[in-house]
């Protein structure tokens, strides 16, 4: 399985953006999708992720209430819809994709599948 982000760019505060994590060689739906950002300077952090069997989803506390990661199974697709941007969200943003949620989902190290390059969003402040 490969994943490919997408959907990235700058955006005003205040903001919305949704973010693609595109799969190819596989059936994204039996795999648990994770989002993770990496800023400036910074350590890449778990932002999102939610389980093969799509019943739980997971987010950090500086995002919960803002972001909101969904499954489009038809096109083999995972979602991360962010809404109410600020310059703290400036990040470079990875999904990465793995047989089963990882004991612990937050660290990227526990994600032993496959990752995308990333991409950017930038919030201007």
């Amino acid at each position: 399985l490969q994943v490919v982000e997408s959907g990235g760019g700058l955006v005003q505060p205040g903001g919305s953006l949704r973010l693609s994590c595109a799969a190819s060689g596989g059936t994204l739906e039996y795999y648990a999708v994770g989002w993770f950002r990496q800023a400036p300077g910074k350590e890449r952090e778990g932002v999102s992720c939610v389980s093969s069997s799509d019943t739980s989803t997971h987010y950090a506390d500086s995002v919960k209430g803002r972001f909101t990661i969904s499954r489009d199974n038809a096109k083999n697709t995972v979602y991360l819809q962010m809404n109410s941007l600020t310059p703290e969200d400036t990040a470079v943003y990875y999904c990465a994709a793995d047989v089963e949620l990882p004991v612990n989902p937050w660290l990227d190290d526990y994600w032993r599948g496959s990752w995308g390059q990333g991409t950017q969003v930038t919030v201007p402040s």
